[in-house]
């Protein structure tokens, strides 16, 4: 949808369109209070600024400037409260929760998603509605890259798994340490799913300098390039790789892609690593696939319900899975550097809002 066409239902002054924005769940991206949202005030003309934390509701006008910026101090509202915050603005500003668009009211025309994904807007409702849907696709590069590599490194030298005997009292390895996974990454092969975006480029660059081999599935990567190979199929870059990360995005065709029988074309000696979105991943067959040690282990980022339910597996109790799977609670865009730079994009888009220029829509 254009600007224009867009626009026809929102309230103009001179050039410029009224933007009456709230972010709704403010306390997902500033959970520390460590961010500076000025450049959201400076999106909007405005002269004050709040760096998060405090009451529930900020309104930054001073009644100078018809423009009005409300943040909510919460990070997991429902959608009936989604869509209480939203009554009166023309502009929300989510990150990671459920829009029920059929419940936002008729003001809100741009949902502004503070990230990559989008899977928890439906997108075909909004464009029947009128509403525009934006994001943010390519801040947390440096932050998700590293963190790919960070869980490769760990695994070919048992980092996670050493640390949690120590915590048991266990040190047997400090004097026989056969059994415990320790090699070098050169010539080693990271096969990536979906990998031909930006972070999955930026992950073959950094696999490279350790002499790795980067290859790619993905539906765009036909041919190699200079940063990676190619594998014609899925199931040829589960059985050859030496580590698998996933970074498609979540989708009707995704969902539940990597089952029992696609898991169990991995190597036993091999690693998955997921920081894309838990739900690719067939969470029970997983379970299953790591009690039967048909991979090396798991390094999971992201899970198909976060936190995991209190029951799930995924914790690891009694230790079913011998220290081989690592759950980190979906730190890959948490670095604060990566979040002021999510905010930072955010009021850019806010700001092709206001000025009615185009905005990229998913």
């Amino acid at each position: 949808m254009s600007s224009s066409s867009a626009a026809k239902n929102a309230i103009v002054r001179g050039n410029k369109m009224i933007a009456n924005v709230c972010v709704v769940n403010a306390g997902r991206l500033d959970f520390d209070g460590k961010l500076n949202l000025h450049s959201l005030s400076q999106a909007l003309g405005l002269s004050k600024s709040s760096g998060g934390g405090g009451e529930d509701t900020h309104n930054l006008n001073e009644n100078k400037n018809i423009n009005t910026l409300t943040a909510h101090q919460d990070s997991s509202p429902s959608p009936d409260v989604v869509a209480e915050r939203s009554e009166g603005h023309n502009c929300i500003v989510t990150k990671e929760i459920e829009i029920d668009i059929d419940l936002l009211p008729t003001s809100v025309k741009l949902i502004c998603e503070a990230g990559t994904g989008f899977n928890n807007i439906d997108i075909e409702k909004a464009k029947k509605r009128g509403i525009r849907v934006t994001n943010v696709p390519e801040y947390s590069t440096e932050a998700m890259s590293h963190l790919v590599i960070t869980s490769i490194l760990n695994s070919s030298a048992s980092m996670i798994k050493q640390q949690k005997m120590l915590e048991r009292n266990e040190r047997a390895h400090f004097t026989n340490f056969s059994g415990l996974p320790h090699f070098e990454l050169e010539g080693k092969k990271v096969g990536l799913i979906g990998g031909n975006g930006t972070i999955g480029k930026r992950v073959c660059e950094l696999a490279k300098a350790f002499r790795m081999k980067p290859y790619v599935y993905s539906r765009s990567a036909k041919a190699k390039t200079e940063l990676y190979d190619v594998y014609q199929s899925l199931e040829e870059l589960l059985s050859e790789s030496d580590f698998v990360s996933v970074h498609c995005p979540l989708n009707d065709a995704t969902r539940g892609m990597l089952d029992y029988e696609k898991l169990s074309l991995m190597k036993p000696t091999s690693y998955l690593i997921n920081t894309a979105r838990g739900a690719i991943c067939n969470e029970e067959d997983l379970i299953q696939i790591l009690k039967e040690k048909k991979i090396a282990g798991a390094c999971l980022d992201v899970q198909t319900k976060e936190p995991p339910d209190e029951d799930s597996l995924l914790w690891n109790p009694g230790n079913v899975f011998d220290d081989n799977v690592t759950l980190t609670p979906h730190i890959g865009w948490k670095r604060v550097e990566t979040r002021q730079r999510l905010i930072d994009s955010v009021a850019e888009r806010i700001k092709e809002f206001v000025d009615g220029e185009d905005i990229l829509n998913v």
